[in-house]
């Protein structure tokens, strides 16, 4: 063998999750991780949508632990959405792991970060788009149950027998271990559909607000 693929050798976790695109909530997608964890605090991600052969490179995605994050320029971190929202939900999973397995894999991501840009919508987008057209679009995460467009989760649980429910109640003993995270209402009220809040999952500018009143109402 002539050339190398030595790149593509550490990338061994898999996850599939959904994304809404920043400046246009609901232009949605299902997102095929396929990961490299460089250390405890960074991981990078080629992702593509959908799993086979045929998959097409549509983006990539940035992991960075919650002391990375903070130590970020606060011009930087607007770009990094949260994922508490989609580990509590049970939106983002890792397909294949034993239930123990991903169970610690979401446990090592809880009040992470990610850097997302999708560069393609073969899948959803306009008829006759077969190459990546367009500036790549800026991703978000998820933070409130109700914000996936109708059947979006459910086509993915069909489809890999995977039940979001399931996982949502087994990662209940997570909730100790959620912070505040940044992001979290970035895209409050700018869905369609009615939404309700998943427990733990708090903006941090809420949190600090409530904290001035409190203290406000001390004096």
């Amino acid at each position: 063998m002539l050339q190398t693929d030595s790149p593509l050798d550490p990338m061994n976790v898999y996850l599939v999750g959904f994304h809404p695109m920043k400046d246009d909530p609901s232009h949605q997608m299902e997102a095929h991780h396929f990961c490299t964890q460089a250390n405890e605090d960074f991981a990078q991600c080629a992702l593509f949508d959908g799993n086979t052969r045929s998959a097409n490179l549509n983006g990539i995605e940035y992991i960075i632990s919650e002391k990375i994050f903070e130590s970020l320029p606060e011009s930087e971190k607007q770009y990094w959405h949260p994922h508490n929202g989609e580990i509590l939900s049970g939106q983002l999973v890792a397909p294949g792991l034993p239930v123990k397995a991903d169970h610690e894999l979401m446990k090592s991501k809880m009040n992470s970060y990610g850097k997302t840009w999708h560069t393609w919508d073969a899948t959803h987008g306009k008829p006759g788009e077969s190459l990546p057209f367009g500036e790549p679009k800026l991703a978000w995460s998820f933070n409130r149950i109700g914000e996936a467009k109708k059947g979006l989760v459910e086509s993915r649980d069909k489809r890999m027998d995977i039940n979001t429910e399931e996982r949502r109640n087994a990662r209940q003993d997570l909730l100790p271990l959620a912070k505040p995270q940044s992001g979290v209402d970035a895209l409050k009220g700018q869905f369609e559909r009615p939404t309700r809040s998943i427990p733990g999952v708090v903006d941090k500018k809420t949190t600090n607000q409530s904290e001035a009143l409190s203290e406000s109402d001390s004096r």
